[in-house]
């Protein structure tokens, strides 16, 4: 009986000691298969973050080609007032930036010597007219006393002849008169043109002589842009054609114009060809001498447009790289316009408006690599940095089998 019961005891420990074992077989291959489930987790590819900068979004734009020009502005309607007679100025009537009319009194200079002509002059018309009067009378006798008999026709004849001829010399007096007052009143310098003084080099007390610069006055409603364009683009310039330029001092800001003249040589240094267009001023934004770039508008349409650097070998087979979906894809496209003076291009295929493309450095990367773009404002990511503690993975039973 002892040792049946030794036996059973025995039988009983070993069956205890299977269980253990199938235990920890379980909780072995449990481990293992989280562990399985963890490495594959962290197999999978990493998402790249990408800095906003290396993007690009497709727009709509309006978009031109055409040749280059580059020039100055200038004044289509100017005037450079002279001084007609020699003398002193008395005084000066208008500043530099004054408007002015037509016909407004300017300056005035001393012109003694030309006013006593004009003394002079109506001093011989009076005399003239006073001894052809006398003439005339004389005439009159002399044909009644010869409607008498009692002088000869001769008499007649001779006061005939001085009649006409005193008539010839109050003709001549009168001229003199005339030119000798022009003369004077050119000692009044008054404006030729409705506009704005630009330049006035004398002072009141200078002394001028005739053609001395007085004034130039400037029309400012309408500004003309002397402009070259290099001989090769010649061709693509006709006259009406639109112009569009900015200005140096007006920053984002585009002006228009038409070609109103093109010159029929070119420079024989720069071998530019001159052309001048004429630009609508009268809003008074726009101030003569300023420089000016611009091109003339061979072509314009409205379409999708992209800077030229985000496309990859755009002469044969052009192509972009696209963010679609957090991936990054190879996308054909089709290219039209070519602004290459303003690095843009006009896309006719392969993309829609606000598609982003990658550029830069980012060009580099791989298609089909997992990508997110990160946002300007937010915190960069370092490569290799522990993820947040709520994105750690739970921890395993295996320090509770351990004990």
């Amino acid at each position: 009986m002892k040792n049946v019961m030794t036996g059973a005891r025995q039988y009983a420990r070993l069956g205890a000691g299977v269980g253990v074992l199938g235990a920890w077989l379980a909780t072995t291959a449990c481990g293992s298969g989280a562990a399985k489930e963890q490495a594959g987790a962290s197999a999978s590819p990493p998402v790249l973050e990408i800095g906003r900068e290396n993007t690009v979004t497709v727009t709509t734009d309006e978009i031109r080609t055409g040749p280059v020009i580059s020039g100055t502005l200038s004044p289509k309607t100017r005037a450079t007032v002279r001084a007609e007679v020699g003398g002193s100025l008395l005084t000066v009537l208008a500043e530099r930036g004054q408007s002015v009319r037509k016909g407004q009194v300017l300056a005035r200079i001393e012109a003694r010597i030309e006013g006593d002509a004009v003394t002079s002059a109506e001093s011989a018309v009076r005399s003239q007219d006073q001894a052809l009067d006398l003439a005339r009378r004389e005439l009159a006798r002399a044909e009644k006393l010869v409607a008498a008999g009692a002088v000869a026709e001769r008499t007649v004849e001779t006061a005939r002849n001085s009649v006409v001829g005193l008539e010839s010399d109050l003709a001549s007096a009168r001229s003199r008169l005339f030119s000798t007052r022009e003369t004077l009143d050119d000692a009044t310098v008054s404006a030729p043109i409705a506009g704005v003084v630009a330049e006035r080099p004398a002072n009141a007390g200078d002394v001028v002589s005739p053609g001395t610069a007085l004034y130039t006055i400037v029309d400012p409603r309408s500004i003309e842009l002397e402009a070259s364009v290099p001989s090769e683009s010649l061709s693509m310039v006709t006259l009406g054609a639109e112009v569009a330029f900015e200005v140096r001092g007006y920053p984002d800001q585009r002006f228009t114009g038409k070609v109103e003249r093109i010159s029929p040589t070119a420079d024989p240094v720069t071998r530019q060809v001159p052309i001048w267009v004429t630009v609508d001023n009268r809003g008074g934004r726009l101030v003569a001498g300023l420089f000016a770039d611009g091109r003339v508008t061979q072509q314009r349409r409205r379409g999708l447009i992209v800077p030229i650097n985000v496309i990859t070998d755009p002469d044969s087979q052009p192509h972009v790289l696209r963010i679609r979906d957090g991936k990054v894809e190879k996308v054909p496209v089709t290219i039209g316009l070519r602004d290459v003076p303003n690095e843009r291009v006009e896309i006719t295929g392969g993309l829609a408006e606000n598609d982003v493309l990658l550029t830069g450095v980012a060009q580099g990367v791989t298609p089909g690599t997992a990508l997110k773009v990160r946002d300007a404002s937010g915190p960069a990511a370092r490569p290799g940095a522990s993820p947040p503690a709520a994105a750690r993975p739970p921890a395993t039973a295996e320090a509770g089998s351990r004990q």
